[in-house]
């Protein structure tokens, strides 16, 4: 029996290509997506899945693999080609039927990867399907279908995702921006153009210097991983250079979306959370708003003064979009630059997340400045995630609570590993799932107090052998 928890992650299918995996195992799971899932028409399913992938060099193969796989198990296919995740996300919702995006997301080129997903852009994650997905594949013990053998045909939907994002967020009335946008040769560089430009659509208030659009699965100039600041240097130089008003960047698969302000300056998620926060919320005042349990607290305050309904939740796309389900949220948001919404099948899009952005700007008086805008929504000093490598995550999480509650006057909790609040501050130890490390988030009123508890902290981590 082979063993793919290397490959099977928490959300997703993503590895080496092709050293940890190949078309012989994308057509494996093709059929095991078919089976798990009872996608055939005869199951009561739809009968009909999309596929789509990203701009990696191993994409076209992969595919064509898969979509074999779905076909001989009696299932038709809508090859959508190339297309960012939130563009299968749209075609999976607009169609209502299954999906299953190949990409690597930020990943280095060497990698290449699945993110499936059930009718109406549900999520797919372990708890639901991708572990019964696993466990079939690993016993090599598939199915043999013996019915009549599913089609597949092309569609183009960029223009459909294009006009439906242009009908959530209008940016025709905005105020004349100049916008500098790096999709790090991304998908980006595919969907910018026809959501943000003229490429099919009437142009937009917008002057767009694109950086890095070209396609290009080696990622020739930086990682497509915006979450690295190393990653955004050239935005952020770019912006000073030009004095332009914004800066956007895109990860691979341009489901996240990063802003740098008119400085160069880099808007944490949580603020861009709160901005989206607000504007959903004059749509539908009182609505929920989900936030993940280390993002900002000024997420969770400013949605309460603006009489919206704050939802906290775990990290992770599937604990935000069953949440969202449960409480009929209009808008989540997490530290990571992923972005949900409640009009876009409560699924993640960084093109919708980028277009909020514009349209706040767009409103504004001439000559506010994004940091103006900004500057209500940041109220506190964050860490970021910092990764360490542990022998024993919970020894050392453990040893960390027991000196603070030693101390007293603090407020524990464990919904996603262990956050402790002391008033002005907060932070949060949680355990990788996949490696020997903690994640360490801290958050703090002023820049002193989260430096000097950032600092204690990681100290008391290295007291546990």
């Amino acid at each position: 029996m082979r063993d793919l928890s290397a490959l099977i992650k928490a959300y997703d299918i993503r590895g080496v290509v092709p050293d940890q995996w190949g078309p012989d195992l994308a057509r494996e799971v093709g059929t095991a997506f078919v089976e798990v899932l009872k996608i055939r028409l005869a199951d009561g399913g739809a009968g009909t899945i999309v596929v789509g992938h990203d701009m990696r060099p191993t994409g076209p193969d992969l595919v064509a693999a898969f979509i074999d796989g779905v076909n001989a198990a009696g299932v038709d296919v809508i090859n959508i080609g190339l297309c960012s995740t939130d563009g299968l996300y749209f075609a999976a919702g607009r169609v209502d039927v299954p999906g299953a995006m190949f990409t690597a997301s930020h990943n280095p080129a060497e990698y290449n990867g699945i993110k499936l997903c059930r009718a109406g852009a549900a999520p797919v994650g372990q708890e639901s399907g991708l572990a019964e997905i696993r466990s079939m594949l690993e016993s090599e013990n598939l199915p043999t279908y013996a019915g009549p053998r599913g089609t597949s045909r092309d569609q183009d939907m960029l223009v459909d995702y294009a006009n439906f994002l242009r009908e959530l967020v209008p940016l025709e009335k905005s105020r004349p921006l100049h916008v500098v946008i790096d999709t790090g040769n991304g998908m980006g560089g595919y969907t910018v153009p026809a959501v943000l430009g003229d490429d099919f659509l009437p142009a937009l208030p917008l002057t767009i210097d694109a950086m890095y659009f070209e396609l290009d699965g080696t990622f020739p100039n930086h990682e497509a991983n915006p979450i690295d600041p190393e990653n955004l240097r050239d935005l952020q130089a770019e912006v000073r250079e030009v004095k332009a008003d914004i800066g956007l960047a895109f990860d691979g698969d341009a489901d996240r979306c990063f802003v740098v302000d008119e400085n160069g300056d880099i808007v944490d998620p949580s603020t861009l959370t709160a901005l989206i926060a607000s504007r959903e919320l004059l749509k539908e005042p009182g609505a929920s708003i989900i936030h993940n349990l280390i993002t900002s607290r000024a997420v969770p305050e400013i949605v309460s003064e603006l009489g919206g309904k704050p939802v906290r939740t775990r990290v992770g796309h599937s604990f935000i979009k069953a949440t969202m389900a449960e409480t009929n949220a209009i808008f989540g948001g997490e530290h990571s630059g992923h972005f949900y919404f409640r009009d876009f099948w409560r699924a993640d899009s960084g093109m919708l997340a980028a277009m909020h952005a514009l349209a706040a700007l767009g409103e504004t008086p001439e000559g506010t400045t994004l940091s103006e805008l900004l500057e209500p929504f940041s109220r506190y000093v964050s860490s970021g995630e910092i990764n360490t490598t542990v022998a024993d995550a919970s020894a050392v999480t453990a040893h960390v609570l027991d000196v603070f509650t030693a101390e007293g006057g603090i407020e524990t909790d464990t919904m996603d590993g262990l956050t402790v609040s002391g008033g002005t501050w907060w932070f949060n130890l949680r355990a990788s799932n996949t490696e020997p490390l903690l994640r360490l988030n801290v958050e703090a009123a002023t820049t002193e107090a989260m430096v000097a508890l950032r600092d204690r902290i990681i100290a008391l981590m290295k007291e546990v052998a």
